[in-house]
């Protein structure tokens, strides 16, 4: 009898085992494709968008002779064609340093007032009672479709009235002026979901609201304020309308300038081609320098 059981377990035993074995290798085939191919695939895509900014810096390394004579590609089986003479030459043009470091001037404290002012605000949108504050938030977030070409001839108007047309501390105010609107929604949102028991132990525990801003709203917001300030930072470093609107020849930034070198020396491609490197470069590395904290999670677990 219990032999006869056994068997009868054994042959149960069989489909189940062979079920298994089908399902292993589906799992295994489903494994291979989205851990081999996709990878693969993923690469060739980086590689393929890589590819202008390779260019850009090979041709940024090699003479306008070469440049007007072959491809960037050709530095490949001519390694000779290196030089930086180029970037020896950027660093002797004076309009090109010098909206460098006007574009700091200006990508910096725009960066920054954005910030601050942004976070103070949407901490007080979101854990702060006074008077109207919902209708003022939806007045903030109507601010949002206000497109900027609309405001470019008033406020240069304003700007000329009060004596600061063309230089950095109009294009700054500018900046964050259209800059404030988006940070403030994103921010008042992303501080909404803070776990309202952390804000309310900290209360019973004596911190005031700046307190309460400082050593709890902060630290846990770290990944929304790290976003705004890398969307801020890129937008007011690559932006050119306004730079070429609201600053002069003193106040230029590196867009203005390229876009003044392509002007006056259509040729002058050893000039503008390390220049737009050096443009590039910059954020990008600002970009990867604040990259995990678009995925970090700060909150997760604060509250059990």
């Amino acid at each position: 009898m219990s032999a006869d059981t056994d068997g009868l377990r054994g042959e149960a035993a069989r489909p189940t085992g062979s079920v298994r074995a089908k399902r292993s290798l589906g799992s295994r085939l489903v494994e291979g494709v989205s851990g081999g191919l996709v990878r693969v695939f993923l690469i060739v895509v980086g590689l393929f968008w890589l590819v202008p900014t390779i260019g850009l810096l090979l041709a940024s390394l090699r003479s306008p002779e070469d440049i007007a004579a072959s491809g960037w590609w050709k530095v490949f089986t001519e390694p000779s064609q290196i030089t930086f003479d180029s970037y020896s030459k950027l660093l002797e043009n004076d309009d090109i340093t010098s909206s460098l470091l006007n574009t700091v001037w200006i990508t910096v404290p725009a960066t920054l007032l954005v910030v601050i002012i942004g976070s103070l605000a949407g901490y007080a949108f979101a854990w702060m009672e006074f008077p109207g504050r919902d209708w003022w938030f939806l007045g903030v977030v109507g601010l949002l479709v206000v497109p900027v070409q609309v405001a470019l001839i008033p406020i240069a108007e304003l700007f000329g009235n009060i004596g600061i047309f063309g230089s950095v501390i109009g294009v700054v105010l500018f900046h964050v002026g259209f800059g404030l609107p988006f940070a403030v929604f994103l921010l008042r949102n992303f501080f909404a979901e803070i776990p309202r028991e952390l804000l309310e132990a900290a209360r019973l525990d004596g911190a005031g609201e700046l307190r309460l801003f400082f050593r709890v709203v902060m630290p846990l917001g770290g990944p929304a304020i790290a976003s705004l300030g890398i969307f801020q930072f890129l937008w007011v470093w690559n932006d050119m309308l306004v730079a070429l609107i609201f600053s002069d020849s003193g106040s230029q930034p590196i867009t203005v300038a390229l876009q003044t070198q392509v002007r006056q020396f259509g040729n002058n491609i050893d000039v503008l081609a390390p220049g737009a490197f050096i443009s590039m470069v910059v954020p990008l590395a600002v970009f990867f320098a604040f990259q995990r904290q678009f995925v970090s999670g700060v909150m997760a677990g604060a509250v059990k």
